[in-house]
């Protein structure tokens, strides 16, 4: 297995930053913006995001936590017992413009389980979609707005984002050939 840094902590904290300005000039405005970031590393993301917001326009921009667990389409090859997070989004989504955050984007999948958990909490006028890494790889029609990395992968590749929240450190780390080591 061979391993490479394809992000390091400052790379990932201007990537963040840029997004943030992207994401800013293109709402023109966070009027009913609400963040939600997808558990565990698109909330410590999503979280970044919303500090950037209030550092640009001295705004709080809402933000929540959502839960996918139960939406995913290979529940059953997961383990018996899934690990099922917490969902907590603080506003009524209905009418909102949604910035989805999750840390990478593969098969589109885990986008695809968002989408629908999001549809149960409410019928947003907007959703979009900011991802740190984009691995390409796409079994659904599903492509994110705002991108810090597009690479391309084998299958067998892993991503692993790496945040300090979770791991200590933040970074983004390529195993190619099938993972950790």
């Amino acid at each position: 297995m061979i391993k490479k840094v394809i992000m390091t902590e400052e790379e990932m904290d201007r990537t963040l930053s840029r997004i943030a300005y992207e994401v800013a000039e293109h709402l023109k405005g966070f009027n009913d913006v609400v963040i939600v970031g997808v558990q565990r590393r698109g909330v410590s993301l999503a979280k970044r995001l919303q500090k950037s917001f209030r550092d640009m326009d001295g705004v709080e921009v809402p933000m929540g936590e959502l839960d996918i667990t139960l939406y995913r389409d290979d529940l059953t090859l997961l383990q018996d017992q899934p690990l099922v997070r917490s969902t907590s989004v603080p506003v009524n989504i209905t009418g909102k413009r949604i910035l989805l955050v999750d840390d990478v984007i593969f098969t589109g999948r885990t986008v695809r389980a968002a989408l629908d958990a999001l549809m149960d909490l409410g019928r947003p006028s907007l959703v979009q979609l900011a991802v740190l890494v984009d691995r390409n790889n796409r079994e659904l029609p599903i492509h994110p707005d705002y991108v810090g990395l597009k690479i391309s992968t084998d299958k067998s590749d892993v991503v692993e984002v790496r945040v300090k929240e979770w791991d200590g450190d933040d970074q983004v780390i390529l195993w190619e050939d099938g993972g950790e080591g």
